[in-house]
Order: C-alpha cells, then sequence, then structure tokens
C-alpha cells in the first residue's frame, strides 16, 4: 500500500520542477519505483551515465549517480550528511511523512535491516511532509523518538530531495550502492527480506572490487531527550464512569495503565517490554497498544503493532489474545483466503477464524451490542467483530484510501462507487450510528448500524486527501488536520483535531464545528479557558462526567476539558504512577 502526493498549490510547481529531473524520475521507473520494465528515455539516461561501479559483472544492471542530500534541516544528527563520506557503504533513503500508516509499518524493516547490516548499511529518513503541522522540525523530532526510529532522519520540508529523486508517493525506498550510483528503488510497504536480498546480491561484487568499506553508523543526538517519565506518547484513552476508572494507553511504555478518574492508580498491565506474551498483568506484554473497549468486566485492547486485540479479564488479571496472526495483513487478501470463500468469511469455524485472519494497524475500538468495531487503520477500513468468536470480517470500507462516501462494503475488494476510508483511527458512538476520525482524510466519518446504510461525511471534503486546514464553519467549509480522536458526549461529538493541537465541537444535527479548547501552538499550558490552553498532537478523547479526558501524546500527559463553557483545562496526574524499568 502506498499513499499518494499530491498537495494544493503546489501540484502544478512540482509538475515544472519534476521535469527537470525527467531522466532521473524514469530511470527511478525502470528501477522498480513504478513497477514497470526498462525503457524509453530512462534506458538512454542510464546507460549514459559511467560510474565506477560499471564493470563488467555488477549484478546491479542499471546504475546512475545518486543526486545529492543537500536542501533539508537534520533532525537527530550533530551535522549533515553528504553522500561522499558514506562512500563504501550501502545508502538506503526511506521518503516517509509521519502521519502515513504504510510508512509505519516500513519502520520495523528498516530496523531489522540496521541491525543485520549495522557496518555495510546506512539507512536515512528523507521526511516529506503531507500535512504543516509536518513541516516543523520539533515535531519530525517528536516523531522519531516516539516511533523509536534509529537512523539519521532530514527534514525535507520544501521536498527538494524528494523532486531530486522523482519520488512520488509516500514510502518511497532508494537504494544507493557503495560507488554512490543508485541501483535500486520501489515504493509502498516493502519488506525486511525483499531488501535484505538485494543488498546481498552486490555484497560479494563491491567486497572483491575494493568498494565496501565498511563503517560505524552514524552518531545520533537526541536519543536521551526524554527522562524517564510516568507516560510515555500515551495514545487513547477510555473514561469509565459507571466504574469510576481511567483506562490510558501508555503506548511507548508498551502497557495499560489503570486509575480513578481523580487520577489514584488502580492497576498497570504489561511489564513495559515489547511482545505479545498473555498472562497474567506483570508477565504479558504489548506493542505500542491504543484503542480500547470496556465490555462488562473484559477491558479489549487494539495491540496495534502487533497486529492484534487482546482482551484483558479485570477480575481474573489475566491477558489473552482473541484477533489476529500476530502477522500484517492487507485489506481483503486474508478475508478472501482460501479458507473463506466470501467478503464475510462464514465459511471459516468460529473456532479458529479470529485468530486464523491477518489484522493491520487495528487503532481504535468500539463496542456496540454483541459485537467491537475496529478502525483497521492499515487497511482503510472499519471492521467488525463478533464478541462471541464466531466471526471478524469487514463492515465499511472498499480497502481504497479515499474520502468516499457510499455504500458500506462491495461484493469485489477495492470496487469503486461504494464508501472508502482514510486511514480511520478513532469511533465513537450517539447509539444511532458510529463516528469515525478519519485522519489522513481530515474529515468525520458517519457510518451507519444497518448494513443496508450509507457512509457519509459531516464536516470536511470528500474526495480528496489533500485539503486540509483549521477553519470552523459547516460542512465542507470545515477543515480539520489528520484528527485521532472522537468522543460522544452532552449530545455533541468531540474531535480531538490532532495536528492543529485543538479540540473541536461538532453539532452533528447542523454539521457544524467550532473550537472548544487549545491556541494552536504547542505546548503545555492549562487555562481556565479552554481556548487559552495548549496541547501537542492529542491523539485520545474519552468522556465521563462532564469532563473530557484527552490523551495529549507530545505532551506525554493526561489532560482534563470541561465541556461547559469555559471549558477549563487542567492536568491529571497519576499518584504512584512511575516508568517501567523494562520499558525500551
Amino acid at each position: 500500500m502506498v499513499c499518494t502526493w499530491r498537495i494544493r498549490g503546489e501540484r502544478h510547481a512540482a509538475r515544472r520542477r519534476r521535469q527537470n529531473f525527467l531522466g532521473l524520475y524514469w530511470t527511478l521507473f525502470a528501477l522498480g519505483v513504478l513497477g514497470g520494465g526498462f525503457g524509453g528515455c530512462g534506458a538512454a539516461f542510464a546507460q549514459a551515465v559511467d560510474t565506477p561501479s560499471n564493470s563488467l559483472g555488477n549484478p546491479y544492471p542499471q546504475r546512475i549517480a545518486a543526486p545529492p542530500l543537500d536542501g533539508g534541516e537534520w533532525v537527530n544528527v550533530a551535522k549533515p550528511l553528504s553522500l561522499p563520506e558514506l562512500r563504501g557503504r550501502f545508502v538506503l533513503l526511506d521518503f516517509w511523512t509521519y502521519c502515513c500508516i504504510n510508512c509505519m509499518h516500513v519502520l520495523p524493516e528498516l530496523k531489522k535491516l540496521e541491525h543485520t547490516f549495522p557496518k555495510e548499511l546506512v539507512i536515512i529518513g528523507v521526511h516529506s511532509a503531507k500535512f504543516e503541522g509536518e513541516h516543523i522540525t520539533d515535531n519530525i523530532r517528536e516523531a522519531v523518538l516516539r516511533y523509536e526510529i534509529e537512523h539519521p532522519v532530514v527534514n525535507d520540508a520544501q521536498l527538494t530531495i524528494w523532486n531530486r529523486y522523482g519520488a512520488r508517493s509516500w514510502p518511497t525506498l532508494v537504494l544507493i550502492d557503495p560507488a554512490g550510483d543508485v541501483v535500486w528503488a520501489a515504493n509502498g510497504e516493502r519488506t525486511f527480506e525483499e531488501i535484505k536480498g538485494v543488498i546481498e546480491r552486490g555484497l560479494p561484487f563491491y567486497q572483491s572490487h575494493g568498494l565496501l568499506k565498511p563503517g560505524p553508523r552514524p552518531v545520533l543526538v537526541g536519543e536521551g531527550k526524554l527522562a524517564a517519565q510516568p507516560l510515555r506518547f500515551p495514545g487513547k484513552i477510555l473514561a469509565d464512569a459507571a466504574g469510576d476508572l481511567l483506562f490510558v494507553a501508555d503506548s511507548n511504555h508498551n502497557r495499560i495503565v489503570i486509575a480513578s478518574l481523580n487520577g489514584k492508580l488502580q492497576s498497570i498491565v504489561g511489564t513495559g517490554e515489547t511482545g505479545h506474551t498473555d498472562g497474567g498483568f506483570d508477565a504479558c506484554s504489548f506493542n505500542h497498544p491504543q484503542g480500547m473497549a470496556l465490555v462488562e468486566s473484559a477491558l479489549y485492547v487494539a495491540d496495534t503493532e502487533n497486529h492484534l486485540i487482546r482482551k484483558i479479564d479485570l477480575p481474573a488479571a489475566q491477558v489473552t489474545t482473541v484477533a489476529g496472526t500476530g502477522n500484517k495483513g492487507s485489506a481483503w487478501a486474508d478475508v478472501l483466503g482460501k479458507d473463506s470463500g466470501s467478503l464475510d468469511g462464514d465459511a471459516v469455524p468460529s473456532t479458529n477464524k479470529l485468530r486464523s485472519t491477518s489484522l493491520s494497524s487495528p487503532w481504535a475500538l468500539w463496542h456496540r451490542d454483541k459485537d467491537l468495531f475496529i478502525a483497521m487503520a492499515g487497511m482503510h477500513q472499519i471492521w467488525k467483530m463478533a464478541l462471541d468468536g464466531s466471526k471478524i470480517a469487514a463492515y465499511a470500507g472498499n480497502g481504497r484510501e479515499n474520502i468516499v462516501d457510499g455504500v458500506l462494503l462491495p461484493k469485489t475488494p477495492y470496487e469503486e462507487g461504494f464508501a472508502s476510508f482514510a486511514q480511520p483511527s478513532g469511533l465513537t458512538s450517539d447509539g444511532t450510528q458510529l463516528f469515525v476520525a478519519d485522519s489522513e482524510g481530515s474529515t468525520i466519518r458517519a457510518v451507519p448500524f444497518e448494513p443496508d446504510g450509507k457512509v457519509r461525511t459531516p464536516v470536511g471534503l470528500t474526495n480528496t486527501l489533500f485539503d486540509f486546514g483549521d477553519v470552523d464553519g459547516i460542512g465542507s467549509e470545515v477543515r480539520l488536520q489528520h484528527p485521532l480522536g472522537v468522543a460522544w458526549a452532552d449530545g455533541k461529538l468531540y474531535v480531538a483535531d490532532t495536528y492543529n493541537n485543538k479540540l473541536k465541537e461538532i453539532d452533528i444535527a447542523k454539521n457544524s464545528s467550532r473550537a472548544v479548547a487549545g491556541t494552536g501552538r504547542a505546548g503545555t499550558n492549562d487555562s481556565d479557558k479552554g481556548l487559552e490552553a495548549n496541547f501537542n498532537e492529542p491523539a485520545g478523547l474519552s468522556a465521563a462526567n462532564g469532563r473530557l479526558y484527552v490523551a495529549d501524546t507530545n505532551n506525554h500527559a493526561i489532560r482534563i476539558v470541561e465541556i461547559a463553557p469555559p471549558n477549563r483545562v487542567t492536568t491529571l496526574r497519576i499518584e504512584g504512577l512511575t516508568a517501567p524499568t523494562a520499558s525500551k
């Protein structure tokens, strides 16, 4: 899966800039960016390049001198890196943007490569932003820490390097050989095994010709920026008024924190280690968990980077895995596998259906009656899981990444003319319909519970993934920026407008939106007036007892916003909570 690049006012200018690099663009096409064969003007251009690696027997028959990496601001190294100083090693460029789920899926593959080739390979993340908030270097630094990135990253805010290399989608990967030539490129979610094979194909040649000169990895700065603290990038939050409980997905501590609504620590679920072990609270493990749903005495957890749904039996203090294989799936591929035969997967026996179906970055959960709805961010769909274990399947979305209203589910995978989502990341309900924070489209979607109903978009634009901003108004006038959380309270829908650092109130009857908290500037200050307080990429939202509980992700904090005007904002301290000693 890939995210395609277009940005409103820059489209035509970027097209003109790319024409200046047409030869390189077609060479990347030939090398695999678009999966095409070698030919056309790219062939003539590449063959005309004479480089030191043009010896007979080179395993990469098409090569071109790599353009420079200047033009950006380096994020986590002391000084800019240049390709000449890295000569003698392979260099893998990862063109990414930190909002993109496809880019997130590639990062673990890159980490495996870094540890497999610690001296022969240098990975460089070229951050080429989609959203306005992603242009800010401080925000990218936070993302580097949040995603636990172990390689240098450059902020390519003006898309200088992006255009120089002819990239056109996220993620795009470009491999440069030890002689300084581009030898391979591809877009989409490429795997460790695939890239490892490409590198291993060339190692003997460059070693035998004296071109391979292993060296230490670039020294990173800022890795120790975050001291031990009670919470680390909390992603989602769930407030239970009836039980006086607050559940916090302490995502980068790989655990679930349970406290009272006034902040008294009750329990901690998980060791802090990254893993997928079931068992007791002090033995189980998660991998960057996100959304949660409480069903009687059981807490269901979207164990996002494990691609699993976990169940916490609160009275028994035990964690079990209820859905997912642990491997990342792709939209429809597993649902239409040989054991299924239909979109709803009825052919698979109930005893193994949930554990034999691969999921992809489940990000948010919502419970209704006998079902659990899942925002399947990695598949751009809404899924539904029967709590009795009999069924799990796509419920809405054709699998295409887009903002399209319409009938819930097609008969044929990816069929156009049906509802499409773009990285759904938050769920809530007013009891009659499901509301979705559709983050990549910067919209709020409404999904009916009746299977013959249609998806609609109360606020924001349909049919475009690249029209975003910070505009209050009605219907299609409204602009949000990568919202990740939603909560229903007192007849209104509240939205964590994440990249705008604000909370918005939406009147669904009027399809109107207005800001209730946040200046828009990143910060930590509380205030008696909500619009004078600051947040830093709030992502989780839940309501209880006239309050909104906010997982203020980049502030590593839980904030409380009074629903009644003037929407006073305070910070909740969880008494007795400390960082896990095992957390990495």
